[in-house]
């Protein structure tokens, strides 16, 4: 089958990707973005709920783009209109939500970690977010806990996961780390696949491609099951200006 511009699909992680990490979208990638939707089909699908992506893309964020998918698409929107949501309190019930939540707290409140702040558990609609630091930390506490956690080998978030999949193996759950300072669990195959189901038949059959570009696309990171999916053609970026590089030799060459 012949490609043809708008038969092809791009999609974007948000942080690290179009943005850097919880920060504005710059008025460059904007304006690539806009230059792209020209050539091809653009989407977000990000882990963030849709308050946060207004946050970081702008109020008009649903106008920009011709598909967005917030919390991985658990709320799925086409033209601006929401199509579809979905429920982890309905999937998983109050029983196992609150089982979960407690060991989480437990766990956390035991942990030698330099700096605890606050909201170390947010309770989206379609996941649960947890941050060992907690998400009201500022900025710079912000990069100093990715830095000892990644950077100088702590592994907070990483050994924090293990304990729970090992703990929680009966609930048939995903942990995903991503941003800087937490990590995502949620229903095994709602992850950012999830999305995929949106704009492939029966719901859409006009698409020959469907490009995705993310930071984090190594294992247990939260782009590697959309990037490595046979339904998309994966791109690893590094910032911003390399997803607009890479876009740029791709599509507007």
């Amino acid at each position: 089958k012949e490609t043809t511009a708008m038969s092809v699909l791009v999609l974007f992680d948000v942080d690290g990707t179009l943005t850097q990490p919880r920060k504005k979208i710059e008025p460059e990638t904007l304006a690539f973005l806009k230059e792209l939707r020209q050539k091809v089909k653009i989407g977000v699908v990000g882990g963030s709920d849709l308050s946060k992506q207004k946050e970081q893309i702008g109020s008009n964020c649903l106008e920009l783009f011709d598909y967005f998918f917030p919390e991985n698409g658990l709320e799925a929107y086409k033209d601006g209109k929401l199509i579809k949501k979905t429920s982890i309190k309905e999937h998983l019930g109050n029983e196992k939500l609150n089982k979960l939540i407690n060991f989480i707290l437990k766990y956390i409140s035991e942990l030698d970690i330099p700096i605890k702040r606050g909201t170390f558990v947010e309770f989206r609609n379609g996941m649960l977010n947890v941050s060992p630091i907690g998400r009201n930390c500022s900025q710079e506490e912000r990069d100093e806990f990715e830095r000892l956690d990644i950077h100088e080998g702590n592994g907070w978030r990483a050994k924090f996961v293990a304990v729970l999949r090992d703990e929680f193996a009966d609930y048939d759950l995903t942990f995903s780390i991503g941003g800087q300072i937490s990590f995502d669990i949620f229903p095994r195959g709602w992850d950012k696949t999830f999305c995929l189901q949106f704009v492939e038949p029966p719901i859409e059959t006009g698409f020959s491609e469907i490009h995705f570009c993310g930071d984090k696309t190594y294992e247990g990171g939260n782009d590697y099951e959309i990037y490595e999916s046979p339904k998309t053609i994966g791109h690893t970026v590094t910032c911003p200006a390399d997803t607009i590089a890479i876009c740029t030799e791709l599509f507007l060459k």
